[in-house]
């Protein structure tokens, strides 16, 4: 019994030790802050913000629909220890709202990048007339990732909250970062030159694009689902006013994307005669760079319209 007790000794005495050193080469514990970033292209540009200097978490699985995802316990869990949370703002992230508003109460500091931009509103004529309060006129578009411009604004109110919250110096990566994001709306610019003015109208899943079209001179014409949530619920009406608009309009091309029905998608291209092409507006591609994404996405819409 004795030599029994012994062993049990020396194992529950490893098992203490190496859970101790386990603690000690976690991530969370490694010297470096830990932030947690809300959604994948936004998580991009922090990342190349920021380098190794933290341990950068993304919360919301890229491609997953921000608007509808809810937080694991492992989620709930990063959010807790987190030393910043870095959201965007505006109803984008409504099943994590609850925990990270508890976090804020004990303690976590909270940047939410929608505060430090122009908030486009939505626009007389936009999307389809529903009724839903998101797309009334003068409703918050969330949406803001799809304007470099916007994201620059981002990015320079971030860095004095990244000094003086975190002690974390991006000087020298702040130059690099602004210059690639101004150079990126330069090319992107140059990629919708090849659309006639005239041509510059835009039906999408839902209403996410409001930021590029402010941009680059988009008209948006209507979308699928007629609100900023892709959440929102399609009517026989509704389905009857987009059609009218698309023809009325001499829409090119139909934009499908995360959420839109396919089924809908394809009868109103259908019906209209207009055909429907997948954007990809919610997730990164497979290199993880916000550049690659938007530069995808404008290419994506000017072949369209050739």
């Amino acid at each position: 019994m004795k030599g029994t007790r012994n062993i049990a000794f020396i194992i529950l005495t490893m098992l203490i030790i190496c859970a101790a050193v386990s603690c000690q080469n976690s991530p969370t514990n490694a010297g470096k802050p830990s932030i947690v970033v809300t959604y994948s292209i936004l998580g991009s540009v922090v990342k190349d913000l920021i380098g190794d200097q933290a341990d950068v978490i993304i919360s919301i699985p890229d491609g997953l629909d921000p608007h509808e995802w809810e937080p694991s316990a492992k989620s709930i869990e990063e959010i807790n220890r987190a030393d910043l949370i870095i959201r965007n703002g505006l109803g984008l992230e409504e099943g994590m709202a609850k925990c990270i508003q508890n976090a804020e109460k004990n303690g976590v500091k909270i940047f939410t990048a929608s505060d430090h931009i122009n908030v486009r509103k939505v626009g007389e004529g936009e999307g389809i007339p529903s009724g839903d309060p998101d797309q009334a006129i003068g409703a918050s578009d969330p949406h803001l990732w799809t304007d470099p411009v916007t994201m620059k604004a981002v990015v320079e109110a971030l860095v004095p909250v990244l000094k003086n919250d975190l002690k974390i110096d991006v000087s020298t990566s702040v130059n690099n970062l602004e210059n690639r994001l101004t150079e990126l709306d330069k090319h992107i610019t140059e990629m919708v030159a090849a659309i006639p003015s005239e041509d510059r109208k835009l039906v999408t899943g839902h209403e996410s694009m409001g930021y590029f079209a402010q941009r680059y001179n988009f008209k948006l014409v209507g979308v699928i689902i007629p609100s900023l949530s892709s959440q929102a619920g399609v009517s026989a009406a509704d389905m009857a006013e987009l059609k009218k608009n698309i023809l009325n309009n001499h829409v090119k091309v139909i934009f499908t994307e995360l959420g839109t029905s396919p089924v809908i998608a394809k009868a109103i291209s259908d019906e209209t005669g207009v055909k429907a092409v997948q954007l990809s507006t919610h997730n990164l591609p497979d290199d993880g760079k916000y550049f690659t994404y938007m530069t995808d996405l404008a290419d994506t819409i000017v072949k369209a319209f050739k």
